[in-house]
């Protein structure tokens, strides 16, 4: 009985692959640019408070942490001292996604420009969440040996 080798080329089939990549670089947006995502900016306008703990969640950190900023110094004005909790949340963002920066400089922002400063925040943790996903395809090649047919011929 003589065996021959036959090739057989199996279909690809797709492999899904999740990759984040993490980035070194500035803000995605600058700190007035609200109309890069006209809903932030429109949930922060109208229940400011209700915004700031969406964006805190959505960077996995206590939904009711925004709340503990004693005397609602980010709503009247810092006065003397930033707020403490909107200051840990900023320079926490910055350091998650290697975003260049200082305390004095998130202070500067939280003091003089608080609302946008939250916003630009939100912006850049919903474009961080967004992973890129990559799908290849991969042809495998596999060598058979042919069967003989085992019936009898009639």
């Amino acid at each position: 009985m003589e065996e021959t080798m036959q090739s057989v080329s199996i279909q690809p089939f797709p492999v899904g692959q999740t990759v984040t990549i993490t980035q070194a670089n500035d803000w995605d947006s600058g700190l007035c640019d609200c109309c890069d995502d006209c809903g932030i900016c429109c949930l922060a306008f109208w229940c400011f408070p209700c915004f700031q703990c969406k964006t805190v969640s959505d960077f996995k950190e206590c939904l009711c942490l925004p709340l503990l900023d004693p005397y609602l110094m980010g709503y009247i004005g810092c006065g003397t001292a930033c707020p403490p909790i909107s200051m840990a949340m900023r320079a926490s963002v910055r350091e998650r996604y290697k975003i260049p920066g200082s305390i004095c400089d998130d202070c500067c922002m939280l003091c003089w420009c608080y609302s946008c400063s939250w916003c630009q925040m939100a912006r850049e943790i919903k474009k961080r969440k967004q992973p890129f996903t990559f799908v290849t395809a991969q042809t495998t090649s596999v060598q058979m040996p042919l069967q003989q047919n085992i019936y009898p011929k009639l």
